[in-house]
């Protein structure tokens, strides 16, 4: 490489300006450094604003106000609820007006209600969601579908045996209709021994009914049973909806009223797999009990059990014809198509039951279920 000229004219050596481009590379000491961009920027706007101090490095000032925030709000509320629509149709749709599929949950009973419950969307049931389409998808499982008043002293009880009281009314409701030996066609061995020994007019229906069922002694004045040669249960649950009320009875006896609606799913024994679903079925039985809890001492009876005094019931989906003491659901081409029977809402509960003593050979139609 040639040699550079000094600005005197003095020439220098090739090792002398090889040494000069090697520091130049890396930094002479003390040489001026080129101010960052950052500095630059700062000292630009100090000289255009000389009032104003500098902002810090990781300070943060607020933001100012900017224009369409609602609408991007709006916007990501509305992403939102599409990607809930999209993972859970369901819960997200009930929340939307005008559309009562999946409505908020009732709350428990305390008294009857004034209307029947709204149609929902139409939905047909299947083995698994066996109650969907129906207001009974809403109502609590089991026993804890039945309300149970607090308690406080009537007639000859106190407080405290009151409650005792309630709490075996609703395990005989528990015992005869929702059981589930008893519903595959068991004998209510536990329900029957609630019931007063000494009460002859039941004991006498007890001891023909499950013998030689007729219309004026039938299980299914009391009890809710399927024969399991014609009929299987379609899971675990049975749906209620009731409550339980008291006053003071005859004799200052506390006498218990119990209202509920039992809601049944079920099919064809041992229907399973393509075209179970067809057959599927809800039968749904209202039944209403008063049950009289006597003085031992005005009354002939024993410890911890009560007198039938009345039952009715209401019933769709169960059968028709002559009593077999069973619920027997029809199924296929047994399924009732007379438009002429008595219509049922089985699910309006506003309504007195309608139907009491003997079972008779009325069917009605039920106009959902």
């Amino acid at each position: 490489m040639g040699s550079g000229a000094e600005p005197d004219g003095a020439s220098r050596s090739d090792e002398e300006w090889d040494r000069f481009l090697r520091e130049s590379v890396a930094g002479a000491a003390g040489a001026p450094k080129e101010p960052s961009a950052r500095a630059r920027e700062v000292t630009r706007r100090l000289a255009a604003e000389p009032d104003r101090a500098p902002e810090g490095w990781r300070s943060h000032p607020p933001a100012r106000p900017k224009r369409r925030t609602g609408w991007y709000v709006a916007g990501l509320a509305g992403a939102v609820a599409l990607l809930g629509v999209a993972f859970a149709p369901g819960p997200v749709l009930g929340l939307l007006p005008g559309d009562g599929s999946d409505s908020r949950p009732p709350t428990a009973e305390t008294a009857r209600p004034t209307a029947a419950p709204p149609a929902g969307t139409p939905q047909r049931p299947t083995l698994d969601e066996p109650f969907r389409g129906s207001p009974a998808a809403e109502w609590a499982n089991g026993a804890a579908g039945i309300t149970v008043p607090e308690a406080r002293a009537v007639g000859w009880m106190s407080a405290a045996e009151v409650e005792r009281a309630l709490t075996r009314s609703r395990d005989f409701l528990v015992a005869s209709g929702l059981d589930r030996d008893v519903l595959l066609g068991a004998r209510p061995e536990a329900a029957i021994a609630m019931i007063n020994p000494h009460q002859k007019d039941v004991q006498d229906l007890l001891a023909t009914a499950f013998r030689a069922p007729d219309e004026d002694n039938d299980p299914l004045l009391l009890f809710s049973r399927f024969q399991p040669a014609r009929t299987q249960l379609v899971g675990d649950v049975v749906k209620t909806r009731g409550r339980l009320a008291y006053e003071v009875g005859e004799r200052g006896a506390l006498r218990v009223t119990a209202d509920v609606t039992f809601v049944n799913p079920v099919a064809p024994a041992g229907a399973a797999g393509v075209g179970a679903e067809d057959e599927l079925v809800r039968t749904i039985v209202r039944r209403e009990l008063v049950l009289s809890w006597d003085d031992p001492e005005k009354v002939v009876m024993e410890p911890g059990t009560f007198s039938v005094v009345s039952y009715k019931y209401d019933m769709t989906n169960g059968g028709c014809g002559a009593p077999t003491g069973y619920l027997t659901p029809p199924f296929g081409t047994a399924a009732r198509t007379d438009d002429t029977a008595p219509a049922l809402d089985p699910y309006d509960r506003s309504a007195p039951v309608g139907r009491g003593g003997a079972a008779g050979d009325e069917c009605r139609r039920a106009t959902r279920s």
